[in-house]
């Protein structure tokens, strides 16, 4: 039987694994950072009426430049945005790649700041982008001093930063974005996934003037739409010019963007739940500590906390409780998705039980 290592596969992707945090059919699925909350069912019957319409005319292309739900989009965001300042693709991973496609590719490289999002990276290596690194602060903080003295260190082609960080839900200053712009003759994307969970400052207040700016969001998690895979950016109309040279023909279907116009009309009832998992997010952080845990601050829809003497026992022993949430791969870690009051409650109540093979001795 044929095996990976016989095909004349890239060099640079020898040896390399496909991203894939563990599916499992589990009664509490905490580990994707998903949006746990359904979606209401008013709106989602409008949007299957949007569906419906679409599929009479899916022998047709869908708008190439999706037009519609690039003027939706530009008025959920605000900030005299407007269609030309739009993209969109099927998920925030895909506008991720368009973008290192236009301004990464080889001879060309991304800074990242880990631990960060593990896409970032692969994304890197799938685009031939050369992907480095630098340290940040303590508490995973990064002040602009810490970020623009890796710039002029690594002099890099794009950079990468994510507010709030995940894995660890670490909020991004204003004031370091600005930095890191000022530092860079390249791409600045600041990836903006968990946005609607944070009380702090968007980088969309800082896209005027700055046409190398970049911000990129998605509809996965606050809009409960992980499954529908939509997501978008904002930037100066120059950039969405630069992406259309790489896009795939045709690349949003008719029934995606029918789905996501007919969500963003309902933008008020798709966020309502937001608040609701603010506050199980902070319930935990204020629960793990009596437990022994280190929670970190949050500015997202999770949790990570530290004080783990054997993670992945622990995750395994939640597993066996029809638990699951996620190995990120820093020691003596884990990260758990704010769920419903429920799901929370089940969960607290599981690891209160583990406490022998659970916390760090003190």
């Amino acid at each position: 039987m044929t095996s990976l290592d016989d095909l004349p596969i890239r060099d640079d992707l020898r040896g390399l694994e496909p991203y894939g945090a563990p599916q499992k059919h589990v009664r509490v699925q905490l580990n994707v950072n998903e949006n746990t909350h359904a979606i209401p069912e008013a709106v989602a019957t409008d949007i299957v009426m949007a569906l419906a319409g679409a599929v009479m005319g899916v022998n047709r292309y869908p708008d190439r430049e999706f037009t519609e739900l690039r003027d939706s989009l530009a008025d959920y965001l605000g900030h005299g945005l407007t269609r030309d300042n739009i993209w969109a693709a099927n998920g925030s991973n895909e506008v991720l790649q368009q973008t290192l496609q236009a301004f990464g590719g080889p001879g060309r490289s991304v800074l990242g700041f880990p631990p960060t999002y593990s896409m970032h990276s692969i994304i890197a290596s799938g685009t031939g982008t050369r992907w480095v690194t630098a340290e940040r602060d303590d508490g995973y903080e990064l002040s602009p001093q810490t970020v623009v003295a890796a710039i002029e260190r690594e002099q890099p082609d794009v950079v990468f930063l994510c507010s709030p960080n995940n894995p660890t839900g670490t909020p991004l200053g204003l004031d370091t974005v600005e930095a890191a712009y000022d530092a860079t003759s390249g791409i600045l994307l600041v990836d903006e996934a968990y946005a609607e969970f944070a009380d702090g400052d968007t980088a969309l207040t800082l896209l005027e003037g700055r046409p190398r700016l970049l911000i990129s969001r998605t509809m996965s998690k606050a809009f409960a739409f992980a499954g529908a895979r939509l997501g978008y950016l904002a930037a100066d109309p120059a950039v969405t010019d630069a992406l259309r040279l790489v896009r795939l023909p045709y690349h949003l279907s008719a029934l995606t963007q029918a789905a996501a116009i007919a969500a963003l009309a309902h933008a008020p009832e798709m966020l309502a739940m937001v608040e609701d998992i603010k506050h199980q997010r902070d319930r935990m952080i204020l629960a793990l500590p009596a437990l022994g845990y280190t929670p970190l601050p949050s500015a997202a829809n999770f949790v990570l906390f530290g004080g783990v003497a054997d993670p992945h026992a622990v995750f395994e022993a939640l597993l066996e409780r029809d638990i699951i949430i996620r190995e990120v791969g820093i020691p003596h870690h884990l990260r758990v998705t704010a769920g419903s009051d429920a799901e929370t409650t089940l969960f607290l109540d599981a690891l209160g039980q583990l406490e022998s093979i659970g916390r760090i001795a003190p």
